[in-house]
């Protein structure tokens, strides 16, 4: 039985299809501030994530013609994003470099203060730890929205968030932070 959000995504997807511009703007307002939180768990950058995020919706609507099942298409695109998100970490070596080369500079390592212990507790989550944390904590979604997102029960977004929580508070422990 398909849930009513699913539903109207596929109803939004139909009519995209057909070449109604405004339900393709009706899925990008209510998919893009999970695709940014995706992007992000992922980029571990803001700005980043946004562009990501952007360049997720434009492949979605240039391929939402191989879209199978138009119920899916939160899942979808949050692969879409996935995927656009892993191709720009793979290139941010290369443009770091270069600009490190044009400025002549290199970028600062962060301060060892308490934000910067807790966001490297968070980076060294697994992906798809850190995919739950960032769509819960950063993007405050419910576990129905994350179940959606991720194709995932809400038992199981109940799993890794615990999973996250134990390895972070591990994680502080070991830097000197108390229970």
């Amino acid at each position: 039985m398909m849930r009513m959000a699913e539903v109207e995504d596929q109803i939004l997807v139909q009519q995209a299809l057909r070449g109604e511009p405004k339900s393709f703007s009706e899925l990008c307002r209510r998919y893009y501030p999970s695709l940014i939180a995706i992007a992000d768990s992922i980029l571990l950058d803001h700005h980043l994530a946004e562009d990501a995020a952007q360049e997720a919706l434009a492949e979605a609507c240039r391929n939402l013609k191989t879209l199978k099942r138009p119920e899916s298409f939160g899942a979808w695109v949050g692969t879409i994003c996935r995927n656009v998100a892993k191709d720009v970490l793979r290139e941010l070596p290369r443009q770091r470099k270069a600009t490190e080369q044009y400025t002549g500079q290199q970028q600062n390592c962060a301060d060892c203060d308490q934000m910067a212990i807790i966001t490297n507790a968070v980076q060294q989550l697994p992906q798809h730890l850190r995919e739950a944390v960032f769509l819960r904590f950063y993007n405050e979604m419910s576990y129905e929205q994350m179940a959606k997102v991720l194709e995932a029960t809400q038992q199981s977004i109940d799993g890794r968030l615990r999973r996250a929580k134990k390895k972070i508070a591990a994680y502080l422990i070991k830097k000197g932070f108390r229970r």
